[in-house]
């Protein structure tokens, strides 16, 4: 869990750093940055598969491209849940640091990856 939320905090400091159009409080400090960092992974434990659920069909239809539609409408919520301290300006800024967080978590996730130590 711990390891999921310093990904986040990460992932989301960086498209905040990179994307012009999403960012964070210009007063925000680290711990601004990891409550952010909650709100977005609790939004993508508890609501992000009810509506995968949903939208099964369209992801179907658009053979998985509707993925970054979701990516891009998660990071929106979490802008307006956040109030102040994250805001995203609009759906393209939303959709090009949804595209960055994915890259980054990814990357950080291989690299970071806990070992399993095996039991001899």
């Amino acid at each position: 869990m711990i390891y999921r939320l310093i990904i986040n905090a990460i992932s989301l400091w960086v498209a905040a750093y990179t994307i012009p159009g999403v960012h964070f409080d210009r007063h925000a400090n680290i711990l601004t940055i990891f409550t952010v960092a909650l709100i977005f992974g609790g939004i993508n434990a508890v609501i992000r598969p009810i509506l995968d659920l949903v939208t099964c069909p369209i992801y179907m239809i658009t053979l998985g491209l509707f993925t970054f539609i979701m990516n891009a409408l998660m990071l929106a919520l979490t802008s307006w849940l956040s109030g102040y301290a994250f805001m995203v300006d609009g759906f393209v800024s939303a959709f090009l640091g949804s595209i960055v967080i994915s890259m980054v978590s990814t990357v950080l996730s291989v690299i970071l990856k806990p070992r399993k130590h095996k039991k001899e």
